[in-house]
């Protein structure tokens, strides 16, 4: 018997994936259903237009004028996280290449632009709160500033400590 399946194993094997394989597919298609009796076309009768509003003459209208229309209340505008102190006027249109930071990819850094986030400072400085604000606004990319670590990232990158960042992080 062991003789058996050492020689033809491999054949039983493939014959058994073809089976399943023509099981699996066979199952899946819907037979389709014969009508034991000629179906009857039933008619119905055209759809009635409803009818027509009534004309009224001018004169007999009266001006109703319209009603000053309420501002509407104030609807809090998410602000973009504050520049730190560390970014001066001349740095004011320029940005850190957000890419270096482990875990934010093209779409995430363009994102992250989009939200006012441009500088390896900003990060650095974010509180829980900043923290929390960001990261309900990332979408799909929601958890990835605590998962990937990106203040600490930010802390290194921000004061230039390359050697530091690949030491912990990786080559960038």
């Amino acid at each position: 018997m062991q003789e058996f399946f050492m020689d033809y194993g491999l054949w039983l094997l493939i014959a058994l994936l073809v089976i399943i394989g023509v099981v699996f597919l066979l199952s899946g298609r819907k037979k389709p259903v014969e009508p034991s009796a000629p179906l009857e076309v039933k008619r119905s009768a055209p759809p009635v237009a409803p009818p027509a509003p009534e004309p009224v003459s001018p004169a007999a209208a009266p001006f109703v004028a319209p009603e000053p229309v309420a501002a509407a209340p104030a609807v809090p505008v998410a602000e973009a996280i504050p520049a730190s102190p560390a970014v001066t006027s001349s740095d004011v249109g320029a940005h850190d290449d957000l890419l270096k930071l482990k875990g934010v990819g093209p779409k995430l850094n363009a994102l992250l632009i989009e939200l006012g986030v441009t500088r390896y400072a900003q990060i650095a400085n974010w509180s829980d709160a900043d923290v929390a604000a960001i990261d309900a606004r990332l979408g799909n990319f929601k958890g990835r500033p605590v998962r990937d670590q990106w203040i600490d990232q930010a802390k290194y990158l921000a004061a230039g400590d390359l050697a530091g960042f690949e030491a912990k992080y990786g080559k960038i």
